[in-house]
């Protein structure tokens, strides 16, 4: 039985998971997943190739993924909550591959911590027709840095501009900076009326006010993966951010963001 590449349904249900608090603890911070384990009936599997990162403000999570087996990618954002060794995440918006999903939709981690960091266990799991526990473990890699661009954010417009030619795609997309982490996910829908989602996570540096280091460690796009990225940032206030990125063919990429409040 395979996992990973089936059910868009469960990469979902796997990845809008986390979490950990028990008295003194918080969640707040970036984490790399290091496994996943399902088990149940005549199934017992270890699988370490789906590459996923989560960051927990102190408000929302958002989670991206990618799967290199199949070029899939996921991501979602949620508000969550914590009770005792219990995380609720409510997911509000979500894309996996050719799919979307805006209906809000709550989902109940068990958490324990561990000396790298915390290892969630959903209880059931229903996967064609049959129950599995699954397991997945994090490691914290987070840093300490604190930036003006920290919290979760909503992509508010986009323009492109090549020489005298302006152009503007419409799609949905959601970033999120914390703890020198960043990620982002978005989903459009193309001339054929499919849906595409794409993602990226990585770390990043604020010079200043107004310059913008990434390192993409991880995307859906391979222009994107493992590059960095000088972006130029100008703040509209606490609450908005116009980015503007210049490429290689003189191109520019402008992108206005608003935060996110409950």
């Amino acid at each position: 039985m395979k996992f990973l590449p089936t059910a868009a349904v469960l990469i979902l249900l796997i990845s809008c998971n986390n979490a950990d608090k028990k008295e003194g603890l918080s969640m707040p911070g970036a984490y790399k997943m290091l496994y996943q384990k399902v088990k149940g009936g005549k199934t017992d599997t270890t699988f370490t190739s789906l590459q996923q990162q989560k960051i927990f403000t102190d408000e929302y999570m958002m989670y991206a993924n990618f799967n290199p087996s199949d070029s899939v990618s996921a991501f979602g954002v949620a508000t969550y909550s914590v009770n005792a060794d219990t995380v609720t995440e409510k997911v509000f918006f979500s894309g996996s591959d050719s799919s979307k999903t805006e209906s809000p939709r709550n989902y109940k981690l068990l958490i324990e911590k561990t000396g790298i960091g915390y290892k969630q266990i959903i209880p059931e799991i229903e996967s064609q027709g049959e129950k599995f526990i699954l397991t997945e473990d994090y490691e914290a890699v987070g840093t300490n840095s604190k930036s003006a661009l920290d919290g979760a954010w909503k992509l508010e417009k986009t323009m492109y501009i090549k020489g005298k030619d302006t152009s503007s795609q419409p799609l949905t997309q959601f970033k999120i900076y914390h703890a020198g982490h960043f990620i982002w996910g978005h989903s459009y829908t193309d001339s054929s009326s499919k849906i595409h989602t794409g993602m990226g996570f990585g770390t990043f540096a604020l010079n200043g006010t107004d310059k913008l280091k990434e390192m993409a460690t991880v995307s859906t796009y391979y222009e994107v993966r493992g590059k960095s990225f000088d972006i130029a940032v100008a703040m509209n206030g606490s609450d908005a951010f116009t980015q503007t990125i210049t490429n290689k063919d003189s191109s520019v990429q402008v992108e206005t963001y608003r935060r996110i409040k409950k």
